[in-house]
């Protein structure tokens, strides 16, 4: 029998100011608790949600986000809590900006596709040069135009650098080392990627020929709609597929299927895990090739001019990219810090806690930027560290 709004309430707790713990019953079979992240205009939101879904009043049979961070907090070998981030909203079995850790060590213990995205490894890079605004003012039309020009954008269009189908095993397997061997890439780039651009567990062979044969023309892309990179999109119903058998023989049971899953130590668990490298591999080749693209545009204007890559960073979130027009946007630069999983010891991104994450704001599709990056600061999850204001930008 379901609940009404009042009975769920009991199951919440405010911790703080800007957190709200989901208690053990708020869904079944939860094996921790979970947390979300909010400020006073974020929570109304949270709260808005839940109480619509108590009404029947859910959108496009999403459950709401509270609902869905409490089922990964029933999945096997979930530790510490489900944790929803201050820009959650409804998502695929997880969240988007839902957060959970899994113990590698433990047999139980599993991987879902729902909380790896459709999106793999969708990303942005912060690319510096050495110019200065009044050096770009006069020409930023124009360098917009030649941008949009250079790097194919938007749906239906193709990558320019040429790949066949043994680049694109080479490339799944390699990442940045693929781009720096065949010239796209500065040796300094892989000190700004995570894992320096490449994922060492990634086996192409783990990728099924049909998310090959979409993401082959693909590279050198800029995307269409609000992705980065197609990023291998293909990869998770077939995944999908496998784990809902491997569930079945191994008697996993989830709250949702959206959830679905398999053992990590699983040969499906395992399969997934690699291909899924491979795919983050592929998009770090995406955007070398992008950045390579945009380098090669100080022959056009500038003598001196270049572009240096700044940093290239894991995104869960995605971003926008405003048309060939001036709009009222900004981007956000924040400093991760080591919660909300504890000490750098103990925490699963203690590798991350010096880089940058860029937060593109995207006010009509997802939470205002603002409240998302004061309530990280607020709550210690991340310090504010550059705004950035948009003189040009392109759109794919």
């Amino acid at each position: 029998m379901s609940r009404n709004y009042n009975d769920e309430l009991q199951f919440l707790e405010k911790i703080n100011k800007n957190s709200w713990r989901i208690k053990k019953g708020f869904v079944p079979n939860m094996q921790v608790e979970g947390v979300f992240y909010v400020n006073d205009a974020l929570e109304k939101l949270m709260f808005e949600e839940l109480r619509n879904a108590c009404r029947g009043g859910g959108v496009g049979g999403f459950l709401p986000a509270m609902k869905q961070i409490g089922n990964v907090a029933a999945l096997p070998g979930i530790v510490h809590r489900s944790i929803g981030l201050p820009d959650v909203h409804s998502g695929y079995g997880f969240a988007i900006g839902n957060m959970a850790a899994f113990d590698m060590n433990d047999p139980e213990a599993v991987v879902s596709p729902g909380g790896v995205g459709f999106d793999i490894n969708c990303g942005v890079r912060l690319l510096r040069t050495n110019l200065d605004e009044s050096d770009v003012q006069p020409v930023k039309e124009q360098l917009a135009q030649a941008m949009f020009d250079h790097i194919p954008v938007g749906v239906g269009s193709k990558g320019v650098i040429p790949m066949n189908a043994k680049d694109l095993e080479e490339a799944l397997e390699m990442g940045v080392d693929w781009s720096l061997r065949e010239g796209y890439a500065w040796a300094e780039d892989k000190e700004h990627c995570e894992e320096y651009g490449r994922m060492l567990q990634a086996d192409p062979n783990k990728v099924s020929p049909r998310a090959k044969k979409r993401g082959l023309p693909q590279v050198t892309h800029f995307g269409g709609g609000n992705l980065t990179d197609l990023d291998f999109a293909a990869l998770i119903p077939d995944a999908l597929v496998a784990m809902e058998k491997a569930m079945k023989r191994d008697k996993i049971i989830v709250n949702d299927r959206q959830l679905a899953c398999a053992r990590i130590a699983s040969p499906e668990g395992q399969d997934y895990l690699k291909g899924m490298a491979a795919a983050g591999n592929y998009a770090w080749v995406n955007r070398s090739s992008m950045t390579f693209l945009t380098r090669q545009l100080d022959f056009f204007f500038y003598e001196t001019f270049f572009f240096k890559l700044f940093y290239s960073k894991f995104w869960d979130t995605c971003a926008e990219h405003a048309g060939l027009l001036q709009r009222y946007t900004c981007a956000l630069v924040v400093c991760r810090t080591c919660q909300p999983f504890g000490t750098c010891k103990d925490c699963i991104f203690s590798g991350l806690v010096q880089c940058l994450i860029p937060l593109l704001q995207a006010p009509e599709s997802y939470k205002n930027v603002t409240d998302v990056v004061n309530t990280c600061h607020d709550a210690g999850i991340s310090k504010k560290a550059i705004k950035l204001r948009p003189i040009a930008v392109i759109k794919g």
